[in-house]
């Protein structure tokens, strides 16, 4: 059985260029300006804010870091005294929001 698993580790793939492949996504990642939200848009947004519950599924696009993300799951937290809601394990300040989306929330809100 120890033959076996000495001829297994041969065959193990092996990363010679260790975080070259990250290197090169995060090279050809495009750099995205912030869009500050203004008017009835803002209005818009917080008004669904207001909407969100614990344990809703939601999808958030937010700005993180240098460009736009979203993210789709359960809302674990909400904590309108800090100003971010918490999807699942990842943390996003309100003021990085910009759209929320939701079956349970109304398009019209």
């Amino acid at each position: 059985m120890a033959d076996n698993t000495a001829r297994a580790k041969q065959f193990m793939p092996f990363a010679a260029l260790r975080g070259y492949y990250a290197m090169v996504l995060a090279k050809n990642r495009v750099v995205e300006p912030r869009r500050e939200l203004i008017g009835d848009a803002a209005e818009r947004l917080s008004r669904k804010l207001g909407l969100v519950k614990k344990g809703m599924m939601i999808t958030v696009r937010f700005y993180r870091t240098d460009a736009y993300d979203t993210i789709t799951g359960l809302v674990t937290r909400i904590d309108p005294e800090y100003r971010y809601i918490t999807i699942v394990k990842t943390k996003i300040p309100f003021d990085d929001i910009t759209e929320v989306s939701s079956p349970e929330i109304p398009d019209g809100e």
